[in-house]
């Protein structure tokens, strides 16, 4: 890959490749990406689930986490000059602050349904994504992101930030007045990038100092565990390697060790690194769990990531998710930038490669969430194209610096889609 060198924002050295036709590519793939997904977002600004030929799936509640995501996903298109993205990232905004806050509680409901169905559980994950749209859009200059922003970092500070631990827990009752024995990784994972985002949007030190306690405790326990992260934990914060070991198609909490989660936690915590002006500090321990993750996730035969791993390796869930290979190409082209080792420059081809004759789909837009083992599409845990996020993020990663945010990095890298 031709590469141009040029400096981030936090003073480490970033490789972007130079005009070519996969750049030309990535650059088309990732508007089409945010034109199949404007349907998803409903005239009230809440983002509804959609099929797999992307049209709304209204057996589906309109979910926070979703909502959140293609806010961001708008917003970052927005800085880079899609045409239409700021329209649909103030609506998803507005439907963050007036269709799924909690007017009588506070915090964000977990999803509404038709009428007064609501899932009122409050959930850290949810919440995390609440702060990243409302930072990537109050850079992007949305209207009410900043407002929600500040409410948003509020409520996760308040009501899910365990000092003692540096965690977060991860869920509540809609009243706040009971909180779950349940600790997980994921959303403490998705809290470090939203609290990057924060720190990028806010300059608060604080933000980025708890992204930061947060990755190195992950760190910890995956180095104790032959880089494999612990994902379950009671509320001790005692890791509970068994937990779910009858669910292991679970869509949030599976059982055993996630390889995508283990590549998605190498990239923060080069983000980290970006973010803090720290270039080094975290190189060694991202390459260690991108390689467990890549020599327990990879089918070498056919290709594709399995969903998940028992504590020796060995696939649990055989499947392939889109959102597992997303990771791992964006993480591979981050330490290719980071290291400047050829071996994560091949990896990330080899893997776009496979991407795009099996995951993209070229008839009905966007990608098949969820692929067999002979890679053909198959909703057992994921039915439809829920959201772009993962997609959209992973293909336009390499055109832009690399900083601690995708916020931020959109904003220096201008409006390069216009």
């Amino acid at each position: 890959m031709n590469a141009d060198t040029t400096r981030t924002a936090a003073g480490s050295t970033s490789t972007q490749p130079a005009c070519s036709a996969d750049a030309a590519w990535r650059r088309e793939h990732f508007v089409s990406l945010l034109r199949f997904a404007e349907a998803s977002i409903r005239t009230d600004g809440a983002a509804q689930w959609l099929d797999d030929e992307g049209r709304p799936d209204t057996s589906h509640p309109v979910e926070t986490w979703i909502t959140a995501r293609m806010a961001h996903t708008f917003a970052v298109g927005h800085l880079l000059g899609v045409s239409g993205a700021g329209e649909y990232a103030e609506r998803a905004i507005s439907g963050l602050r007036e269709v799924l806050a909690d007017a009588e509680f506070g915090g964000w409901l977990a999803a509404r349904g038709e009428g007064d169905e609501l899932v009122g559980t409050k959930e850290a994950y949810a919440h995390a994504f609440v702060v990243l749209a409302s930072s990537t859009g109050k850079v992007a200059g949305i209207a009410g992101a900043a407002e929600l922003l500040t409410e948003a970092l509020d409520v996760l500070d308040a009501r899910f930030w365990e000092p003692e631990r540096n965690l977060h827990l991860d869920e509540r009752s809609r009243d706040w007045s009971s909180t779950s024995e349940y600790r997980g990784v994921n959303a403490n994972m998705h809290s470090v990038e939203a609290l990057l985002a924060a720190h990028a949007a806010t300059g608060d030190l604080k933000w980025l100092e708890r992204a930061s306690a947060i990755g190195d405790q992950v760190v910890a326990w995956a180095e104790a565990n032959e880089w494999r992260i612990p994902e379950h934990f009671d509320a001790s914060w005692e890791p509970q390697l068994e937990y779910n070991a009858d669910r292991p198609r679970d869509q949030f909490k599976p059982y055993g060790a996630t390889p995508g989660h283990g590549l998605e936690w190498a990239r923060l915590l080069l983000q980290i690194d970006a973010e803090a002006g720290t270039p080094g500090r975290r190189t060694e321990a991202a390459a260690a769990l991108f390689d467990s993750a890549v020599a327990d996730g990879w089918d070498t035969d056919g290709g594709g990531f399995v969903y998940t791993t028992d504590w020796t390796g060995t696939p649990v869930e055989p499947r392939r998710f889109h959102w597992v290979a997303a990771e791992g190409a964006a993480t591979a082209n981050v330490l290719a930038r980071v290291t400047g080792d050829e071996r994560y420059t091949a990896l990330e081809r080899e893997w776009w490669a496979w991407i795009r004759e099996n995951l993209v789909d070229t008839e009905h837009g966007s990608w098949h969430h969820e692929l067999d083992t002979e890679n053909r599409p198959s909703g057992i845990t994921w039915v439809g194209k829920p959201d772009v996020y993962h997609a959209a993020q992973a293909v336009i990663l390499p055109e832009l610096p690399l900083t601690g945010s995708f916020a931020a990095s959109a904003q220096q890298a201008g409006q390069i889609l216009a």
